[in-house]
């Protein structure tokens, strides 16, 4: 279990869904992952918890903002900034594209939403209220966030250049992201804790893709098949863990990995 009450500038610190029903994606993650749900907010935006603790978002997507075209949903992941406006500057001049300029989600913070030089898109968070995700790395938690790429040495110069990430290689086709200094993550996992995300090679489209830790990788996908998901990959080994990749009702993907020691 991890509680976190702050998130230092330059790590992944929030994710949400953002889909054209969020009633049904409520639906479908609440009884996914044992979800509660607290709103909504402004723009129909809602916050999942579990025991309380925020733990994700699900809004209506609105075009422009996320990682989908109108219509659609994916899940998006925001890191921590102590400025949007400065670190947009930063991106654009690193090669970013923005495709949401800066706004207030007040009181929540203030984001915006740019597309990095491979064509995946990113969000920044600068916090007010919501520092992020109040539980990571444990069952139904956010736990990772993967950028799919096939241009991994132009992603590498981008994120260093705006949020001061290094690179190193992990195995094949997969690379750690890892910000010096920075101690999170949990003492027993298997990469060091200064890791924030990983990129790996994929020639579909650019995007970042989130993770969640699960009790049981095996139940969950029949669970997700139950509730009108798909299985784009199915449970298999990783070392000491079990993983899959899924997609929701809407076609959004995303990943569970058995929690290690579960």
């Amino acid at each position: 279990m991890s509680e976190r009450d702050a998130y230092p500038p330059g790590v992944p610190c929030w994710v949400d869904i953002l889909a054209g029903d969020p009633a049904r994606a409520m639906d479908f993650y609440g009884r996914l992952f044992g979800w509660e749900f607290a709103g909504p907010g402004p723009g129909e935006y809602y916050e999942a918890r579990l025991r309380g603790r925020h733990v994700a978002g699900v809004g209506r997507h609105v075009a422009g903002v996320g990682a989908a075209p109108q219509g659609a949903a994916a899940w998006n992941t925001y890191v921590s900034v102590a400025s949007v406006e400065d670190s947009v500057q930063v991106a654009v001049r690193a090669g970013a594209r923005v495709l949401a300029g800066s706004f207030d989600a007040l009181p929540a913070g203030r984001i915006a939403v740019l597309e990095d030089p491979t064509g995946a898109p990113i969000c920044l968070w600068e916090p007010v209220q919501r520092l992020g995700c109040q539980l990571v790395n444990e069952p139904s938690a956010y736990a990772m966030s993967v950028l799919q790429t096939h241009e991994q040495e132009a992603a590498a110069r981008f994120y260093h250049a705006v949020f001061g990430w290094e690179t190193e290689p992990f195995a094949p086709g997969m690379t750690l992201f890892r910000l010096p200094g920075y101690v999170g993550g949990e003492p027993a996992q298997p990469v060091p804790r200064d890791v924030v995300a990983v990129m790996a090679t994929n020639g579909e489209q650019p995007r970042w893709d989130v993770g969640f830790w699960v009790h049981d990788a095996d139940a969950l996908t029949a669970a997700v098949v139950e509730l009108g998901g798909r299985v784009l990959a199915p449970p298999s080994d990783a070392g000491a863990m079990r993983q899959a990749v899924l997609a929701d009702p809407f076609g959004a993907p995303f990943s569970v990995t058995t929690a290690p020691g579960r």
